[in-house]
């Protein structure tokens, strides 16, 4: 079987995959977040925390328990870190350093998870399972509860009601999350996964050197690292080290765990307001962008240069042999075009053009699908853009789910799509600019340029994963990216929710003959092409300097 076969193939069974769980997943989750009733250990947790989950929650108190909560759980992470030192199981490393410490703790709870740390090297069993392994929970949940009020803002009205978070927190975090990565946990343990608590053992001498490994409790923590679109990694391999990713039915299974969710929200979405057809819609446009991405990222890995290229049967440099192109090339858009940041390859040493193909997946705003409900609250911003558009065009006020896209509701979405540029571009400007940053990139020129951009790009977009080029353990880039983490996940909830609060608010507008119908092919192509011509825009210039530059120049 050729590669580019086996490819293809691997392309298809994760479609038929997804497309098997789509239904049942997508109607379970409405359910759960529709239901009156609450679990005995849901209840359990409401009186710990003092929380009243029949409470209705307008959407600035709804912001405040988001803010709140994740604020305490920045504050606890960065604590336990520092604290490791003097932690049982431990493995006798050190605690972690003030500036690298704020990084990790801003980069798991903005559920980015970004590493600028070797993760066998730096954390013990404590921090990795107590502290890590937690907010790729939590941080999961608390994207899928924004994403699920903004749908309330579309179903209800003349109410400014959104529901309540810690209900939606709780909910999410305990009837979808932790049975899936249960079940999860089983399937990567039986492909070969390690799932324990072993210490550190020397395994051989190589080089005049030793080889020191560690155990963990891997499966469990690499199961929801995907699931709930997070990325990091226990080791600093990530999902190329076989003892979190052992095979290829292990890698498409990963795959399948980071797509699952955010491609099944959109029929949760469709349930909730009461159409099917407007969540396939959103789903036909993810679906189109996800697909057109994973054609292009293989035709350029596979494309032949010369005769290395022949010899390996495409660039295989930085890819592993058990998984090829075919399979790097799917796992690296999935990863790229949701906010997971796991990679099973090194970004840094794709094509040129393969680079930018997963620089741009971020720089799309991560809605294809997405993360854990960032992917579909941005998908739903895009869509409000794109009817506002179309209102202009035929002159009559844009209306979307029977609510009406006034002055209010625009400026809260243009907002959302202009502040994670900004960072991005703000902070790339400011790193090249300034005399010491640009010591950390190991190339020069459009791909040293290309490393810097990823950097902020995966950051500011909450995604997670590095061109590999960049020594981003320095307190500038500590600070810097963590900072941009933070603002890139909570200044847009700012306005999914205000957005969602305005939208609740409105009575229902009856659809009339010149209503758009924003549930048909023709919206979903209009959907693209803003969203292509937005992040065009946008972007064009700075990645003109950086992976155009370098794979025309190939």
């Amino acid at each position: 079987m050729s590669p580019v076969l086996a490819g293809v193939l691997q392309l298809l069974a994760l479609v038929a995959a997804l497309g098997l769980a789509y239904r049942p997943l997508g109607d379970y989750m409405a359910g759960v977040y529709s239901s009156k009733k609450h679990l005995r250990v849901e209840k359990w947790m409401y009186k710990a925390i003092g929380a009243d989950p029949n409470t209705e929650m307008r959407w600035p108190a709804y912001l405040r328990g988001v803010l709140a909560f994740s604020a305490v759980s920045v504050l606890f992470l960065y604590l336990l870190q520092r604290a490791q030192g003097s932690l049982p199981g431990s493995l006798g490393f050190s605690s972690i350093d003030p500036d690298q410490a704020f990084n990790t703790a801003a980069s798991f709870v903005a559920n980015t998870n970004w590493q600028s740390y070797y993760g066998e090297q730096a954390m013990g069993h404590v921090v990795q399972t107590g502290g890590l392994a937690v907010q790729n929970f939590v941080s999961a949940a608390v994207g899928i509860a924004v994403a699920v009020a903004l749908v309330r803002g579309f179903a209800r009205s003349r109410t400014g009601e959104l529901g309540n978070f810690w209900s939606d927190l709780v909910r999410g975090t305990v009837r979808i999350l932790l049975p899936i990565s249960v079940i999860g946990a089983l399937v990567l343990v039986a492909c070969g996964a390690i799932q324990n608590f072993s210490g550190i053992h020397e395994v051989g001498q190589f080089m005049g050197g030793s080889q020191q490994w560690n155990g963990g409790a891997v499966a469990s923590q690499e199961v929801i690292k995907e699931l709930g679109t997070n990325g990091g990694g226990y080791f600093n391999a990530n999902a190329s080290h076989p003892f979190e990713n052992p095979n290829g039915l292990s890698n498409l299974f990963e795959i399948f765990l980071i797509l699952v969710i955010p491609f099944a929200l959109t029929r949760t979405f469709g349930r909730m307001v009461g159409s099917l057809k407007q969540g396939y819609a959103i789903l036909a446009t993810m679906g189109v962008i996800w697909l057109g991405f994973s054609a292009l990222m293989m035709w350029t890995e596979f494309a032949h240069h010369g005769p290395a290229f022949d010899i390996a049967g495409g660039a295989m440099e930085g890819k592993e042999t058990r998984f090829g192109i075919g399979g790097s090339s799917i796992f690296a858009v999935a990863t790229t075009l949701t906010s997971t940041g796991a990679v099973n390859s090194f970004h840094s040493s794709f094509t040129g053009f393969g680079g930018g193909i997963t620089m741009l997946g971020m720089q799309l705003g991560e809605i294809a699908p997405g993360g854990t409900g960032s992917g579909l609250y941005g998908m739903l911003i895009m869509a409000i853009i794109a009817v506002f558009i179309a209102g202009l065009m035929v002159g009559r006020t844009p209306e979307y789910l029977g609510k009406k896209i006034g002055t209010r509701e625009i400026k809260f979405a243009a907002c959302y799509i202009l502040i994670t540029p900004a960072l991005v571009l703000c902070f790339t400007a400011a790193a090249m600019a300034l005399p010491t940053p640009p010591h950390s990139m190991t190339n020069t020129g459009a791909h040293g340029f290309s490393e810097i951009l990823y950097a902020y790009t995966s950051g500011a977009n909450n995604n997670g994963s590095a061109f590999a080029g960049l020594n981003a353990d320095t307190q500038w880039f500590n600070t810097t990216i963590g900072l941009a983490m933070l603002l890139g996940r909570f200044l847009p909830m700012v306005f999914v929710l205000a957005l969602a609060g305005s939208l609740a608010e409105q009575k229902p507008v009856p659809a009339t003959v010149g209503t758009l119908g924003t549930h048909k092919p023709l919206f979903s192509g209009l959907l693209v092409g803003t969203i292509l011509i937005i992040t065009g825009l946008t972007y064009f210039p700075a990645l003109a300097l950086g992976p155009l530059a370098e794979g025309l120049a190939s």
